[in-house]
């Protein structure tokens, strides 16, 4: 396997048939885990195309697998990806808690710039949800 990131939140690597490992730990690994997996999940519910999709999850060891979503993009502007990120929480409520331009990379194959890394994520409320009307 190839090595992607080795840090000391996580262990990240790609193998041979394209599938991204990912392997928490430090402080919180736990939790950053569940948080990452509750968010993947939650937008392939909501349809959200440009976010990788969890295929395998081992919670005893704080790592799962997921396809992959292209390469980083390094000369992504600051500017677009605070858009990619804004359209997140607006089309799909979630709102990225780490929304910086090295969590952005670009999969040719899909011809489209994706969302990485939702450790530090929250769910909001679906959008395409018609809101609840409170009574007073």
């Amino acid at each position: 396997m190839r090595e992607l990131k080795d840090g000391i939140r996580a262990h990240v690597r790609l193998d041979w048939m394209n599938r991204v490992h990912k392997r928490f730990r430090g402080t919180d690994a736990d939790k950053r885990y569940a948080t990452e997996i509750e968010v993947l999940k939650e937008l392939e519910k909501r349809g959200c195309p440009n976010v990788p999709k969890v295929l395998e999850e081992y919670p005893e060891e704080n790592y799962f697998v997921s396809t992959s979503c292209g390469k980083p993009a390094p000369n992504i502007s600051k500017k677009r990806a605070a858009e990619l990120f804004a359209e997140l929480e607006a089309k799909y409520g979630v709102r990225h808690l780490d929304a910086a331009p090295r969590n952005i990379t670009y999969d040719p194959h899909a011809g489209r710039f994706c969302i990485i890394d939702f450790e530090l994520a929250e769910i909001l409320p679906d959008p395409s949800e018609p809101a609840e009307e409170t009574s007073l």
